[in-house]
């Protein structure tokens, strides 16, 4: 299920983990484990209606960042219109633009290609609230909840969408589902949770050594003008040659510095444990003065 996207940053790479092979060989599909729930929004539809997650509360729900300039965008949408149509009652597509320059050709290509589900566009506080949306279409998936349990960077196989779908709807599938931390894929704030990062080699590291890089990465600010951590950086641009060139750099000086000292073990009792002294015969009583190694024994 290959993507395709349109790349509001070049090189941007995402790397969720939206199916693939179970242990045994079935295929599979992927929902986070303890998923957050999605920050809502209230904002208006193209018509002038307000558009709102809580509105779609009971309801799964395909949350659609997308451009009418993109072409992957525009290829996924008959099929997202037959989703639509397939689960009206349990269903509801959300789709946001982005880089509108203008809402009435906006309005016009939306009638023109026949999209019956709700479409608005999203404010910068909307994108950022979701991670920036670094490419389109950016995906994410709700459940009915509205927990988002997954998210999909460019066009993607719709038959993808209609078995998470029917296995948030508890419908019967041929996938075996299984759950996945979020470590930055989903949402990047939880990038400190992530122990690989696009880019940065921890080869060569010991265990705590990577902790230490890890910690530093999540802690220090990328100076590329994103306002990420390195590590969020890593994630949200892995094209980004500032967040690269300092990450590899807070490696290569943890990997030069000295190991730490191991104090030695001290040894056993068994093995500083002295052995009894020699009885000393006691001196003669009569003041011979000789000495107790060359004393006559007793008789």
């Amino acid at each position: 299920m290959a993507a395709v996207a349109c790349w509001l940053l070049a090189g941007t790479t995402s790397f969720a983990a939206p199916g693939g092979n179970s242990a045994d060989g079935r295929p599979t599909i992927k929902f986070v484990r303890n998923p957050d729930t999605a920050p809502d929004f209230n904002l208006q539809s193209l018509d002038g209606q307000p558009l709102t997650l809580a509105a779609a509360n009971g309801k799964v729900v395909l949350l659609n960042f997308w451009a009418t300039w993109c072409g992957p965008c525009r290829m996924e949408i008959p099929d997202l219109i037959e989703l639509q149509k397939l689960y009206k009652d349990r269903l509801q597509i959300i789709s946001l633009l982005v880089d509108v320059d203008d809402v009435d050709d906006a309005k016009s290509f939306v009638h023109a290609a026949g999209i019956n589900y709700q479409v608005g566009v999203a404010t910068t506080e909307v994108r950022m609230q979701y991670g920036g949306i670094s490419a389109l279409p950016t995906i994410f998936v709700l459940d009915a909840h509205g927990r988002v349990v997954q998210k999909h960077v460019g066009w993607s196989d719709p038959r993808l969408y209609e078995i998470e779908i029917r296995a948030l709807l508890g419908m019967p599938i041929p996938f075996q589902v299984e759950t996945f931390e979020d470590t930055g894929e989903i949402f990047l704030k939880h990038a400190d949770r992530a122990s690989e990062l696009p880019g940065v080699v921890f080869a060569g590291l010991t265990p705590e050594q990577k902790l230490a890089a890890l910690r530093a990465l999540n802690g220090e600010g990328c100076t590329c003008g994103c306002k990420l951590t390195l590590a969020q950086c890593r994630i949200y641009d892995s094209a980004c040659a500032i967040s690269k060139d300092r990450a590899g750099k807070i490696v290569a000086g943890l990997s030069a510095a000295p190991a730490p000292q191991v104090p030695a073990i001290p040894p056993t009792d068994s093995e500083t444990r002295a052995a009894p002294p020699r009885p000393v015969p006691a001196a003669p009583s009569d003041g011979a003065g000789t000495s107790p190694e060359t004393s006559p024994p007793h008789p």
